[in-house]
């Protein structure tokens, strides 16, 4: 007999396929609401707050129940993780100014007033934060991106059951974002027609990566050192612009790098 919650897995969710083993896919299927994901499952939640736990604002990868399972699995964390759907004012999701060894180019929020997007909290435990802040690069000197508390008055965080959280930490990338060509960050719009635009654009990038979206992966996923220096000649080619959130990063880096209460961490995996 089918087990009673067999609906609730992540195939029968549509929601099973990481964008790490899909890079073309980034930032993969989210959930249609707000669940727990245990293990294979994304159950239903008894409530959205999670006063002992860290509010995270996911706006790539990391709202992917598929992504966030294959990050624990590789520590050996089988502990469940709420995923809340939340409505928020303040910020949009922009392209980040690196190439990922994973294959893609990944998602990065910046300061938008006034622009409200859905999007979801991922309410991290000690043992969580510290495998999604190593997998993003923020104990690292040099890693991709920082961790930033940002209070309601810039990112007004409201869930379903009317409650409006005080602040919520997300993940910014510390080489800036990609722009639109007139100096505004640019919307991230998803993985292909992203890769299509930015070769399309640039005769450097196809000498690099190719000239379709499915070489770019498969040439970034082989080669650590092609995808640093891609993310140099996004530099060069002057195709970045500052997020709008730098200021609460400097405000806040300092203390994370020296190892405050769940913000530091012995984890090492591949920055992202």
């Amino acid at each position: 007999m089918r087990p009673v919650d067999d609906d609730r897995s992540l195939e029968a969710l549509g929601l099973a396929e990481a964008p790490r083993d899909h890079p073309l896919r980034y930032p993969g299927a989210w959930p249609a609401d707000s669940g727990l994901l245990a293990g294979d499952r994304l159950l239903p939640l008894d409530r959205l707050v999670h006063d002992d736990r860290t509010p995270v604002l996911a706006v790539g990868s990391n709202a992917s129940p598929a992504q966030l399972r294959r990050k624990m699995e590789a520590f050996g964390i089988t502990s469940p993780l709420p995923m809340v759907r939340a409505r928020v004012t303040g910020l949009e999701v922009g392209v980040s100014a690196h190439v990922s060894r994973l294959g893609y180019v990944s998602a990065s929020p910046f300061h938008a007033p006034g622009r409200v997007r859905e999007l979801f909290v991922i309410w991290l435990d000690g043992e969580q934060l510290a495998v999604i802040d190593a997998s993003e690069g923020v104990p690292l000197p040099h890693g991709n991106y920082t961790r930033v508390r940002l209070p309601s008055s810039v990112a007004r965080t409201g869930l379903a059951d009317g409650t409006t959280l005080p602040g919520v930490f997300v993940y910014i990338n510390r080489h800036g974002v990609l722009h639109d060509g007139t100096g505004a960050p640019r919307v991230h719009p998803g993985q292909r027609p992203l890769l299509t635009g930015l070769l399309r654009d640039s005769a450097r990038l196809r000498a690099l990566f190719g000239a379709t979206p499915e070489e770019f992966c498969a040439r970034a996923r082989a080669d650590a050192a092609l995808c640093d220096r891609g993310t140099r000649l996004f530099a060069e080619e002057r195709r970045v612009t500052l997020a709008g959130l730098e200021e609460y990063a400097a405000a806040q880096e300092g203390s994370q790098q020296t190892g405050s209460p769940g913000t530091g961490s012995s984890l090492s995996p591949p920055s992202m």
